[in-house]
């Protein structure tokens, strides 16, 4: 794993070289957000609100708003909008909750705009319908006691207040009797404010169970949030992110060699050179369609490999492979292993027996060129070859890999007489007869 730290200038080369990869997520991104929209998005909304009169407890609050979505009033609600027995749907096209100042909040959502709107009225109007009832229903015991308890202390206010008035007529003199009395009628007075008031409060109690609904749910003229544009736009983005994010973790993870002394190093041999192959023409004109729309999307070279400085004209290229046949033991068989994945190498490794054979003055020595697996490599016997010559692309293969190259070649009885490093370049167009007769023009 690279210890290097992530800087915007490697963003900003993800997003320039990896941009095939992330228009494909962009677009799955998008897709799954269209997905989920057709699951998750609540389609129209409208709210309607019901005032409970009267002090409220926090937790009556919360009790008149599970009785809100109830079975009870959701079966009521169902049968009113002529959905019998389709109370478990309602439950998902329907919300309640408690708002500040003793207002439950009903909320409908639905694809109809017009429904949406009466299903939050027909809920609020069953839930108004179904606490007057439970309220007005007092057949019990509980009911009967608070009824009696409240004539009685309607019955001690009128008693007190004939009293006062006939303590008033009979301390007309001021007398010491007078005085008495007096003092008995302001202990009767304080005893009418404490029956009063625990009227009122048995009042204010019994009218707890009012309730009103504050006004129709409005019909909604729009997608209530989030709608399917946002979830489109927020599955782009997650992907996105996500492709950028794991672009740096495969450059943080990645433990491919780039260089030619780590590659010098893991195969115990001197690197005789280097070539730019282009990759993508000739070596995938029998690739099927499906290996050419991966090649065209899918780019695992290395992001932060070091750009080396090549000529990529085929003259060049031909001087270069010259100059590493010129290094090859003499009248030797060489054995060329390219990895069978990686496209550079073969076609390197093709160039380089065309220009052994070619050469002038007779080939200086026999190459042959073998594809291996790199996860598990096969190499010929010795009787077919001197040497061998390990051909690879720059941040194609491991250390680990290479070793194993290096030791397969060691129990096969070879030696490893050098490696060949590629760098991958674009394909320049061939001139033809038009191009030509312009510039001679």
């Amino acid at each position: 794993m690279s210890d290097e730290p992530v800087r915007l200038s490697m963003v900003g080369q993800v997003l320039r070289r990896r941009w095939r990869q992330l228009a494909v997520l962009a677009v799955l991104g998008g897709l799954v957000g269209a997905g989920a929209s057709l699951v998750f998005s609540p389609g129209y909304e409208t709210t309607t609100s019901v005032l409970l009169q009267g002090p409220r407890e926090e937790n009556e609050l919360l009790t008149q708003e599970q009785v809100a979505m109830s079975s009870a009033v959701l079966d009521r609600s169902a049968v009113a909008l002529g959905r019998e027995g389709q109370a478990s749907e309602l439950r998902d096209s329907v919300s309640a909750e408690v708002v500040d100042g003793g207002v439950i909040r009903i909320t409908g959502s639905s694809e109809d705009p017009a429904y949406a709107a009466r299903l939050a009225d027909t809920v609020a109007e069953e839930f108004v319908r179904y606490s007057s009832q439970l309220a007005s229903n007092s057949p019990d015991a509980a009911g009967r006691a608070m009824r009696e308890q409240q004539e009685a202390l309607r019955r001690q206010v009128d008693e007190t207040n004939r009293s006062i008035t006939e303590l008033h007529a009979a301390a007309a003199d001021l007398t010491v009797e007078s005085v008495q009395m007096r003092t008995n009628l302001e202990a009767l007075r304080t005893s009418l404010a404490e029956a009063v008031t625990s009227l009122n409060e048995s009042e204010q109690t019994t009218s707890r169970s009012n309730m009103v609904v504050m006004g129709p749910a409005p019909v909604p003229v729009s997608l209530a949030s989030p709608t399917m544009p946002q979830f489109i736009g927020g599955g782009v983005l997650v992907f996105l992110l996500l492709g950028v994010f794991g672009q740096l973790l495969a450059i943080r993870s990645d433990k491919r060699l780039r260089t030619e002394d780590d590659i010098a190093g893991a195969l115990g041999a001197p690197v005789l050179g280097m070539l730019d192959e282009p990759v993508g023409t000739a070596t995938h004109r029998d690739a099927t369609g499906w290996t050419r729309l991966r090649g065209l999307v899918w780019d695992d070279q290395p992001l932060d490999l070091a750009p080396v400085l090549l000529t990529g004209d085929e003259q060049s290229r031909n001087l270069r492979v010259r100059r590493i046949l010129a290094k090859l033991p003499e009248h030797e068989r060489v054995l060329v292993l390219a990895a069978d994945d990686d496209a550079g190498a073969q076609a390197a490794a093709a160039r380089l027996v065309t220009t052994a054979e070619r050469g002038p003055g007779g080939p200086r020595a026999t190459v042959r060129v073998v594809d291996v697996s790199a996860g598990r490599p096969t190499v010929p016997d010795p009787s077919e070859a001197d040497g061998v010559l390990v051909m690879l692309t720059a941040g194609s293969r491991t250390g680990w890999e290479l070793v194993g190259i290096a030791e397969a070649c060691a129990d096969a009885g070879h030696r490893v007489v050098g490696a060949v490093v590629t760098y991958r370049a674009r394909a320049q167009r061939e001139a033809t007869t038009d191009d030509a007769m312009a510039g001679s023009a």
